[in-house]
């Protein structure tokens, strides 16, 4: 018989719903259970394109053996880290403060107040390398549990008192971060860069979207050439090696090797957000070719496979498919050995695709098989070469999709698709973008513009949103107004950080990951560092600025110059860990300029607004003294003709009339 998490929406909790295993979804009945019983509780937190999830589900939690003794001994939740990132931040936190690491599936014993007394990630089924087996841990587990409970508490006491008495990096107060800062970022981001490879740091390596968001903004406002090389270099190497998809368009989660070769097959949706942005920008910075083709791939990726029915998009596809022998294996559906290649194209096609795309009979991978790369020595191919492949990859089993719509990623994936379509004259993009911007207000948004932080086949989840959600909205919903001239989308967006600064805001600039009134957790989370996407922190601070760039709101500019001041303590210490916060104090530090275009939306003169590259400059598009965008108040025609006015701080320049002057005033 299904459990409990056959009524949940979340595909994780569903790719578990048919476990023998007892679970409960996290909720406050589950841990009444464990008062009731006298029980602990086992808390397994991961999400459904991770590997090694999928790995001990099968190992662990198929296992009719281990099921029962779980069921009879813990009350068990099993929890989506993507719908409950709070819950996942809090635990995580715990599990690397307690054994120096983490990661998923993460697995933490709790008494039933929820407080947490023993950690850990994937335990195997027997003993390997130096790991205990899990069901050895749940025997251990059970006894302390059993028979030294008085010592459990008072371990659990102490992890919730040294977790909340813990000093966050950055206690608010600082100021603003200013020259001194974003030079320091720059040159300790030099120090770690990879001069061979690309990137930062060695394996495993990860796509480092924020900076180079950073790199990009520097080299625009100081003229920096090395930022540029960073950037350019980094995005060329992560285009030509196997974290990018040479057939279908889209990155990969990371690489497993410092050079880029063979990566974690996984796709998520907010990479390709992250990534598309940055080679359209790279591609604005340099006009190079590379950098447009992968930003519009990485575009039709996101459409072709992720989008959903109701036009949002889908979080991820897995690592892992069917070989077409039966076996479930990470990389099937994206590996080629070079008789697969023959067999595709014909012996001499075939030959030449192996050179084109470095498929050797050793194989790159596993089992003789290759990840697909562009050598920069690889030679020439024939042009359908690559089409065929994709045609008949096509036919392979497919990895599976998690369906889930997550607010935060869509608002990112809106931006991009948004100013993707807008360079490269693709209107498609554009609404595409509209769509997932309309179905965010439709099913995310209530009454009162608060957020669900997912959705499931047009359904809202019960879950809150959390301060990355209202932050990477708004960041669509101006990127979307920008490039449509549609002022609905500043209002929306207005709300939404409304709310941030209700909510989420704390004295001195600091900001929490919860609002005020969600769920008491045993610690509120607060992180401002950047991971896999920018924090809900320094994504606050950037869209804080951005609309009071647009409506010269003193409150949100103050709240954004207050978040801004993490930047300025932990840029040049960390700068790899706050990426989005450097970017959008280049914004601060660039005005940001407000460009009011008098004007048709898609005229010559938008699309120069559009392709300035001042830092975070705001676009705002429409007819004289347009009522939607404050920046178009008082700003007249000149002579008839449509103008530009570039301002900071309101107090604009003389306007322009035509492209290249516009493009000069921003450069």
């Amino acid at each position: 018989m299904p459990n409990r998490l056959a009524h949940e929406t979340s595909p994780y909790l569903l790719q578990h719903a048919d476990n023998p295993v007892d679970w409960w979804p996290w909720s406050p009945e589950a841990f009444a259970e464990a008062r009731e019983r006298g029980v602990p509780v086992l808390l397994s937190v991961g999400y459904s394109s991770c590997h090694w999830c999928h790995v001990m589900a099968h190992e662990s939690f198929e296992d009719e053996t281990t099921a029962a003794y779980l069921n009879e001994h813990f009350v068990n939740v099993k929890v989506d880290r993507e719908e409950r990132p709070d819950v996942d931040a809090v635990y995580m936190e715990a599990v690397q403060a307690a054994t120096g690491q983490g990661g998923w599936p993460m697995t933490v014993f709790l008494t039933p107040d929820a407080e947490p007394f023993y950690f850990g990630t994937y335990f195997p089924p027997e003993p390997r390398h130096g790991m205990p087996s899990f069901p050895q841990v749940l025997e251990g587990v059970k006894a302390a549990w059993t028979g030294r409970r008085e010592e459990v508490g008072e371990v659990a006491a102490k992890v919730v008192r040294d977790l909340n008495e813990r000093e966050l990096v950055y206690g608010g107060g600082a100021g603003v971060p200013g020259e001194e800062e974003l030079a320091g970022a720059l040159l300790g981001l030099t120090r770690d860069y990879d001069e061979r490879n690309g990137g930062f740091g060695g394996a495993p390596k990860f796509p480092p979207s924020m900076t180079l968001e950073f790199l990009l903004r520097h080299h625009a406002r100081t003229g920096a050439e090395g930022a540029l090389q960073m950037a350019a270099d980094t995005c060329e190497k992560m285009a030509r090696g196997g974290i990018y998809d040479q057939l279908g368009g889209g990155f990969a989660r990371y690489s497993v090797d410092r050079e880029w070769v063979v990566p974690h097959f996984e796709k998520m949706l907010y990479d390709n957000a992250l990534l598309c942005r940055v080679y359209a920008h790279l591609w604005r910075a340099t006009g190079s070719e590379l950098a447009r083709r992968v930003a519009l791939e990485t575009a039709d990726f996101m459409v072709r496979e992720l989008r959903t029915n109701e036009g949002g998009y889908a979080s991820a596809l897995d690592a892992d498919s069917d070989d077409g022998s039966g076996r479930h294996v990470e990389g099937a559906f994206y590996v080629w050995a070079p008789a697969q290649l023959a067999e595709v194209l014909g012996e001499k096609d075939g030959e030449a695709a192996a050179r084109h795309y470095g498929v050797t009979e050793e194989g790159t991978f596993e089992e003789g098989a290759s990840v697909l790369r562009l050598p920069s020595d690889g030679g020439p191919v024939a042009a359908d070469v690559r089409d065929r492949l994709f045609a008949a990859r096509e036919r392979r089993p497919r990895p599976g999709r998690d369906d889930k719509v997550v607010a935060a990623w869509n608002g990112l994936a809106i931006a991009a698709l948004a100013e993707t379509g807008a360079y490269f004259d693709r209107p498609d993009l554009v609404e595409r973008a509209t769509e997932a911007a309309d179905l965010l207000v439709r099913v995310h948004m209530d009454t009162g513009a608060r957020l669900s932080r997912t959705s499931k086949d047009g359904q809202a989840g019960a879950n809150d949103g959390v301060l990355e959600d209202y932050a990477d909205v708004a960041e669509g919903f101006l990127a979307l107004a920008g490039v449509t001239g549609e002022g609905a989308w500043l209002e929306f967006a207005g709300f939404l950080l409304d709310i941030v600064l209700d909510q989420f805001t704390a004295e001195g600039g600091v900001l929490y990951d919860t609002a005020h009134d969600a769920e008491r957790l045993i610690r509120r989370p607060q992180d401002p560092t950047d991971s896999a996407t920018p924090s809900g922190w320094t994504a606050a601070a950037g869209a804080l600025l951005s609309y009071a760039a647009h409506t010269g709101s003193s409150a949100h500019r103050a709240a954004a110059e207050g978040a801004l001041g993490v930047v300025k303590a932990l840029g040049p210490r960390a700068p790899r860990f706050i990426g989005w916060g450097l970017a959008a104090a280049e914004a601060l530090l660039d005005g940001p300029r407000e460009v009011a275009v008098v004007g048709p939306p898609g005229g010559e003169l938008h699309r120069a607004a559009l392709l300035g590259r001042a830092p975070g400059a705001v676009v705002a598009v429409g007819d004289p003294g347009g009522a939607e965008f404050p920046l178009l108040a008082d700003r007249p025609l000149v002579d008839g003709a449509p103008a530009a006015y570039v301002c900071r701080h309101f107090t604009c320049e003389a306007p322009v009339t035509n492209a290249e002057a516009l493009a000069q005033a921003l450069s």
